[in-house]
């Protein structure tokens, strides 16, 4: 190749067909606060988005480490002062021929780099920008990160996720040289290559930029990832954080289990709330940490119980790095993946790094999926974290390492311990992916989200319990916790458009049974939650009786002993542990529904499910006739549970008071008497919560025949009622709802059972209440439906998945009606 100007000498390195880029003469290195999101051509995208953010974000207070980034410019220099350009394009050619496979193809192109001279003019303005930054930390040799930052990099449909290789701990001119060479070579590893491929980037026309950035000490603390979008629904109101002791290079890469947490976005303007909707505690078993001695840069150690066992973070922190999310997602205009560090020597938290997210930020808000299975599942070999909403079926190819990637079975589902980079090739070639660890932020999700493939993400034990060619069913449709069934079970997906959706006069309303499938529901075009039941709240996720929570001393099992105080440890008191998680559960079911009202019905367990919690033996009377035994009202004042109904009541002054739902209705299920309705009422303003203070309605269940005939009475006492046509139906008629001989007697349509609701429905709204249905009758029968709207109903609350057949059905009636006016 023959020499000659800089520019020519660019536009020399060429294939036949697609000339490489021809760039003016610029600087090799540019620091951080001169840079801004425009400048993506020169430095890629990672790095003009960390100038962006010094140059522009620091002023509202977030704080970036300081550094520079090498350009586009020294990538070409470097290029042609090695005369690498034509060696590239042969390999790339023969690569796309098939007359090299990629492995070799990657590796080849590596060695181009690896073996490369750095010319002084990319190296002497290097090592002098190194020489400046050591001096504002105050240091002889700073210690510095080195990530890689490609021109075609973290685009709005293309994230590029730890395509390129990033470099820690980097101390000293030599070792900034030898880990800059490796960040060029890492332009070709064999992910990258497949990745661009995918996405019809043309290898020779992308650059790498390199980013020189001080290492925040978060050995000595912690870091993760946060995303200002719900990263599995899309539900655009809250920031997700993930978190794990030490460099964040084990969450990214999913070789732990993080903490993990939910903040809702609207109401960190508050000071007065913190709107921590979620904490979930990780395994965290080990951390990345700079090494001790050696060539290693950094090493993998274990983390101690105390770390395994306790928060990364404190919850002042949570909403800092929530309230960072929204300033940067309000300055870019688009949802947000961010990683954050936080150094161990000052205490302070960064954002180290901020790109699009790629997946939900670019999807319709308007069109939906719905995946749910045709059959009742078996019980799961593995759960773990949902990524996607998606089921899947087919045979599971269990790989352990990359170095058997060639064993993978296309249309397979793999399962695995971990996934990193290097496994997206055929990551794209699974039905579904399965792995021990991980969490939902990591790599392995962002990629798998990416690519639609569902996963279920750190399920602990996958690749033990499942059998390699077993048949197998994904199920990421149950909420945020992914399921892993035997056999292959048949399943259903509806398409929904919801801009094409009706509009209807009755007010239709969510039945949700876990915070785990809140948000899955959001863009249904529902007016709040009807029925949101705290026993599944407390069954599912505290497994606690709270009368053992309240005096722990009195559960005489030892072995039951043992375990609350592993579930409490980390509280001061284990009462806290129940406040707290059923709290920050109601708490994620009023967060998707916000600012419409969410009913929360207090506990209706009868006493033979109680007893199953843990410690409920000790606490529970045994019963023949559980279903009209001690169940609802009747337990709250009673000596027996009223110091179990207190926590209930600080639950919901927790959610209502310190996280911020006032949209919170509290609603008191299987109400006797009047008299009994005083008790409870008078119950619960002994803790606190007091019917027309700080906006608190009382709804009560309306599901005894005594609740119509004395409508009027108990309207007086409340705010609304809510039919639960389940019970009502049972007593009406005097049949068992549990029992399979009398199932055909069962039934909400007989006159006796319609007399009754359209009889209350009248007397309500006579009274001035507000009265709606919450029973299953409404979402099975179209019918019932239309019966309940030509009676004037104010609100009937639906199973997610029969909403949008049920509102065709309640607006067609409502139309119909009108014209009959």
């Amino acid at each position: 190749m023959s020499k000659g100007t800089e520019r020519e000498q660019c536009g020399a390195m060429a294939t036949e067909t697609q000339p490489m880029p021809v760039l003016p003469k610029d600087d090799a290195i540019v620091w951080f606060n001169a840079l801004g999101r425009a400048d993506v051509p020169r430095v890629g995208g990672k790095n003009a988005s960390l100038g962006e953010m010094v140059a522009v974000l620091g002023e509202a207070g977030v704080d970036v480490p300081a550094g520079f980034a090498t350009t586009a410019w020294a990538y070409w220099a470097l290029v042609e002062h090695n005369r690498i350009g034509e060696r590239l394009a042969a390999i790339v050619t023969q690569y796309r021929e098939g007359a090299m496979p990629l492995h070799e193809a990657g590796e080849a192109a590596r060695r181009l780099f690896l073996d490369a001279v750095m010319p002084a003019q990319i190296s002497d303005p290097l090592l002098a920008a190194y020489r400046e930054l050591s001096r504002r930390a105050g240091k002889r040799e700073v210690a510095v990160a080195v990530r890689s930052s490609a021109t075609a990099e973290d685009l709005p449909d293309a994230s590029f996720a730890g395509q390129q290789e990033s470099f820690l701990n980097i101390v000293g001119e030599r070792a900034l040289i030898d880990a800059c060479r490796r960040c060029f070579a890492s332009l070709f590893t064999d992910r990258a290559i497949a990745y661009r491929e995918a996405k019809g980037f043309d290898h020779l026309r992308i650059a790498l930029s390199i980013g020189v950035q001080i290492m925040v000490r978060s050995d000595l603390a912690g870091s993760g990832v946060m995303f200002s979008i719900d990263t599995e629904t899309g539900f655009p109101r809250v920031a997700v954080i993930s978190a794990a002791w030490g460099l964040g290079e084990t969450v990214v890469q999913g070789r732990v289990d993080p903490d993990s947490y939910l903040v809702f976005k609207p109401f960190l303007s508050d000071a007065r709330l913190k709107p921590i909707v979620e904490k979930r505690l990780g395994a965290k078993a080990q951390k990345l940490i700079y090494a001790s001695g050696g060539s290693a840069r950094t090493e993998l150690v274990e983390c101690s119980r105390y770390e395994r066992e306790h928060l990364v973070l404190e919850d002042e922190e949570i909403l800092e790095l929530a309230r960072w999310a929204v300033l940067i997602e309000r300055h870019y205009g688009c949802p947000m993946d961010m990683e954050w560090a936080k150094d161990g020597e000052s205490g302070k938290l960064f954002i180290v790094q901020a790109r699009p997210e790629t997946v939900h930020g670019a999807r319709s808000a308007t069109a939906m999926k719905n995946w749910r299975l045709a059959v009742k599942a078996p019980k799961a070999i593995a759960t773990g974290a949902a990524v996607g909403d998606a089921i899947a079926c087919g045979t599971a190819c269990i790989i352990r390492s990359t170095d058997d990637i060639a064993n993978f079975v296309d249309g397979a589902i793999l399962v695995t311990d971990n996934t990193d980079p290097d496994w997206v090739p055929i990551m794209r070639r699974a039905a579904g992916i399965v792995t021990d660890h991980g969490g939902p932020t990591s790599h392995a999700a962002i990629v798998s989200r990416e690519l639609g493939v569902p996963a279920v993400i750190g399920t602990g034990d996958a690749t033990r319990c499942i059998t390699p060619g077993q048949d197998i069913t994904l199920s990421c449709a149950e909420g945020d916790r992914g399921q892993v069934y035997p056999g292959r079970l048949p399943f259903a997906v509806e398409e929904v458009d919801i801009a094409g959706l009706p509009t209807s006069r009755t007010q239709l309303m969510l039945n949700v049974a876990s915070p785990a499938s809140a948000f899955r529901w959001w863009r249904l075009p529902s007016k709040g939650v009807g029925l949101a039941r705290m026993e599944f709240i407390i069954s599912n996720l505290i497994r606690v009786h709270p009368m053992a929570l309240a005096h722990p001393d009195q559960v005489a099992d030892a072995a039951e002993r043992r375990e609350i105080e592993t579930l409490t440890r980390r509280y001061a008191h284990p009462r806290d542990y129940f406040i707290q998680t059923l709290g920050r559960g109601i708490a994620k079911i009023a967060a998707a529904h916000y600012p419409h009202p969410v009913i929360v019905r207090l506990s209706d367990f009868k006493t033979n499910e109680y007893a199953h919690l843990l410690g409920g033996a000790a606490f529970e009377p045994h019963e023949e006739n559980p279903m009209l035994g001690f169940r609802g009202a009747s337990r709250y004042y009673h000596e027996r549970y009223r110091d179990g109904f207190a926590l209930e009541c600080r639950a919901i002054r927790f959610v209502r008071e310190v996280i911020g739902f006032e949209n919170v209705i509290v609603m008191i299920p299987f109400c006797r008497t009047l008299a009994e309705a005083d008790k409870v009422i008078t119950e619960m303003s002994r803790h606190g919560l007091v019917r027309g203070e700080k906006g608190l309605q009382l709804y009560m269940m309306a599901e005894i025949p005594a609740n119509v005939v004395l409508a009027e009475q108990f309207a007086a006492r409340f705010d609304g009622f809510s039919i639960g046509s389940n019970d009502l139906t049972q007593l009406v008629l005097g049949v068992d709802r549990d029992s399979d001989l009398l199932e055909p007697l069962f039934d909400e349509r007989d006159p006796a059972v319609t007399q009754m609701i359209g009889d209350l429905i009248a007397r309500a709204r006579k009274a001035g209440v507000k009265v709606g249905i919450c029973g299953q009758a409404p979402s099975n029968y179209p019918d019932f439906a239309e019966f309940l709207v030509a009676h004037g109903i104010d609100s009937i609350s639906l199973n997610p998945d029969s909403f949008v057949t049920t509102l065709k059905t309640v607006a067609d009636a409502e139309a119909r009606a009108a014209m009959h006016a």
